[in-house]
């Protein structure tokens, strides 16, 4: 044992020789997917709110990770408490949640310069009962999981709002042609096929814009929706951009929107072997392997922001 031990030190000397002194990196921590449920009951008539929130900071921590000096390390259960804390006076949207929860963290701890915030956020609507809708039971709904994101870094916030996991479907007005074809090339080209995706998007804010979260989210919704049944699609690729162009067009406030769609593929299943034609009508729905189709639809011009995106999970 002690030969080994004296055999990697000696690699490990030998290595820092090579390629230099080994240092720490960036570096961030916090707690992870905090569930919190925030009922308001004010009245007889009850709202809810329920977001998964993950913390985490960054700053001067290198005592903790270098000498096991834990005196800069908030711990991260103080963190979990912290936001079941500040749910306590409301969530109102979740980007303006991780808001104070940054200028929090940030303004309360001098080593703490910087960090990200997450949030998703799960709609919940009410039972209707009789005719009516229920005062306090609620059933799970949302066509889709909100996502927002807030990045500090010193004095600068990034606002990033999004949404994901929504599934969309046109019948028709879809087409595939013109690719080129080599000897690997077995698919049909076509002028009329299911166009399906599931939508995962983020767009960034301008740094300092005064806005209602809520009131654009919906609209950014709508946006997309509404655009996804215009026109003729000669790709998905066409159609990703034409939605990102629709938002930044009627949202001066939002610099740029990131897409993630996959392409859920609706094949048009062969029913000659049983006698029967089949116009476009049964569709054998494949969920692997499928096009992954990522992109940025930005601004010309617009000054790049790569650290709001480096810690969110940018698509591309």
């Amino acid at each position: 044992m002690t030969d080994i031990l004296t055999t990697a030190t000696e690699t490990a000397a030998g290595a820092a020789e090579e390629g230099g002194r080994i240092v720490l990196g960036p570096n961030q921590y916090g707690k992870a997917e905090v569930r919190v449920v925030k009922v308001t009951r004010d009245t007889d008539r009850h709202e809810i709110e329920d977001l998964n929130v993950t913390s985490q900071l960054r700053g001067d921590f290198a005592g903790a990770h270098l000498a096991g000096d834990n005196s800069h390390v908030v711990a991260t259960d103080t963190q979990k408490n912290t936001i079941f804390a500040f749910a306590r006076d409301g969530v109102g949207s979740p980007e303006a949640f991780l808001l104070r929860l940054a200028e929090h963290f940030t303004g309360s701890f001098d080593w703490v310069t910087g960090g990200r915030w997450l949030a998703e956020s799960y709609a919940w609507e009410r039972i209707l009962a009789h005719g009516q809708e229920h005062d306090h039971a609620f059933v799970r709904s949302g066509q889709e999981v909100r996502t927002a994101a807030v990045v500090a870094d010193g004095d600068e916030r990034h606002v990033i709002a999004g949404l994901k996991d929504l599934v969309v479907l046109k019948t028709t007005q879809s087409g595939f042609v013109g690719y080129p074809k080599d000897r690997y090339t077995t698919l049909q080209e076509t002028t009329d096929r299911i166009l399906a995706t599931s939508v995962a998007t983020r767009w960034r804010y301008r740094p300092g814009v005064e806005l209602d979260y809520n009131a654009t989210y919906a609209s950014v919704k709508a946006i997309l929706l509404e655009t996804f049944t215009e026109r003729y699609s000669a790709a998905l690729q066409t159609t990703l951009f034409e939605m990102g162009q629709a938002v930044l067009e009627r949202h001066p406030e939002i610099a740029e929107i990131r897409f993630s769609m996959p392409n859920k593929h609706h094949f048009v299943v062969d029913l000659s072997p049983f006698g029967l034609d089949n116009p476009n009508e049964v569709f054998y729905a494949s969920d692997r392997s499928y096009g992954l189709i990522e992109a940025t639809v930005t601004r010309e011009g617009l000054e790049p922001a790569p650290g709001a995106w480096e810690s969110v999970g940018a698509f591309c």
